[in-house]
């Protein structure tokens, strides 16, 4: 099941300062001027062992005829059907204020969780002004300090227990997620692999509601298989089509084993795909990408390689995926992606004896060691891979902190060249010996 936090409020109440600090970046900008956060930000967290996704909305603004605050409300309004959890963010500074009379309403009416968060709580003189906050009748108040991360462990001891776990006879099946922006032909490619008419297809973007989720048993291959959303119905304003497609993936993406990115070959991939494809890495999910209407490229010996050296570069430095160039409408190389899909599904699973490990990359590291730092010269001793749903390696050393990122890339590399790990992230970590 997916876990979708998002975070919603009037504008300059902190939600980019919380979206930071949940997800352990700086990825929103961050200002006192009002209404910065127009672009929503996607983030991963993890509290307790349990993942989660960060949903940054900008700020609500209820009638406003502004366009940008016309589009942020819409927004709002998708992330909050489509969270699974809702953090209602006010200011203890300001107290209740006709917006946040407002969001309060538009949140008891969507039958979700959720917690009323008292901001810029600095100092305790103010903790006693959250009691006005009750009065929105949503429950429990919690009171933090964005800016220093008091009071957010609490906040998230509370919003785990609302998370929901995938019940175990669906984990036993590999599940391949379809993802890519409106009307690349993600139902197309779903009814051409299972050779019938399962999805509504029509040659407008937004056919798909929801997620779709399918049991494929055909050609020796078993697994489920999610066909993820366009979008819902076409909207006045053109940016939330694609907000309400990403809001989809992610739930899908969330599920899934191994993403399949499906690009417009005559439009190329654009900053929706990379955008896709960086969650799925985040999330630590295998990854192919499909290249579908390749019947409608003009083509000579180049066009491929070039196309491919094209995705490689908007995707560094996780280059070592699967690219498959394929036309739904003419069923050309669709059953090629699943193949790959599934080799993807077994490489992210892959388990390396220890043994194997040591023998072939102690010698590579011995013939090439991490780079001296400040005289200091570092030795890896013992290499083992961690129990996890996905790739990860523990490397033990006498000097783990003076290991750096080209180097770390190198091991990685090495590792690859050596196991085939094509198309599944990995997870390095040094550690000290």
């Amino acid at each position: 099941m997916s876990n979708i936090i998002a975070i919603v409020g009037r504008p300059n109440v902190g939600k980019s300062t919380l979206f930071n600090r949940l997800t352990e970046s700086r990825k929103a900008i961050v200002d006192d001027m009002s209404g910065v956060t127009r672009d929503r930000h996607y983030g991963v967290g993890e509290w307790t062992d349990r993942q989660f996704t960060v949903i940054d909305t900008g700020g609500y603004v209820a009638n406003s005829e502004d366009v940008y605050e016309a589009a942020i409300r819409e927004q709002v309004m998708i992330a909050i059907e489509e969270a699974s959890v809702l953090v209602f963010m006010v200011d203890v500074t300001t107290g209740i204020t006709d917006l946040d009379d407002d969001i309060a309403q538009v949140l008891r009416r969507s039958n979700k969780p959720v917690f009323v968060c008292a901001n810029k709580v600095d100092n305790t003189a103010l903790y006693n002004e959250i009691h006005t906050f009750y009065g929105f009748g949503l429950g429990e108040v919690y009171p933090l300090s964005s800016m220093t991360g008091s009071g957010t462990g609490e906040l998230l001891d509370e919003i785990v227990k609302n998370f929901e776990d995938i019940p175990e006879e669906e984990n036993q099946l590999p599940k391949i997620t379809i993802a890519g922006r409106p009307n690349v032909g993600k139902s197309s490619l779903v009814n051409a692999l299972i050779g019938k008419e399962r999805n509504i297809v029509t040659a407008n973007a937004g056919t798909t509601r929801d997620s779709i989720k399918i049991h494929y048993n055909q050609f020796g291959h078993e697994f489920m298989l999610i066909d993820t959303a366009g979008l819902r119905k076409k909207t006045k304003v053109k940016e939330n089509l694609e907000f309400y497609s990403v809001m989809r993936t992610i739930k899908a993406l969330e599920e899934a084993d191994v993403v399949v990115l499906m690009i417009d070959a005559v439009e190329g991939i654009e900053s929706q795909d990379i955008n896709i494809f960086h969650l799925a890495e985040k999330n630590k999910k295998g990854i192919v990408i499909l290249i579908n209407k390749w019947d409608l490229i003009e083509k000579n010996t180049q066009t491929m390689k070039a196309f491919e050296e094209q995705i490689y570069e908007r995707i560094r430095p996780f280059t070592d995926v699967p690219i498959i160039f394929t036309s739904v409408l003419n069923k050309q190389r669709i059953f090629k992606a699943i193949e790959a899909a599934l080799e993807v599904y077994k490489n992210r699973s892959k388990k390396i004896p220890t043994s194997k490990l040591n023998d072939v990359m102690l010698p590579l590291i011995e013939k090439f060691p991490p780079p001296a730092l400040k005289g200091k010269h570092i030795k890896i001793k013992y290499i083992t891979q961690i129990n996890a749903t996905s790739p990860m390696f523990a490397f033990f050393c006498n000097l783990p902190q003076y290991i750096k990122d080209p180097y770390k890339r190198f091991i990685e590399n090495k590792l690859r060249e050596n196991f085939d790990f094509s198309g599944a992230p990995i997870q390095i970590y040094f550690r000290q010996k």
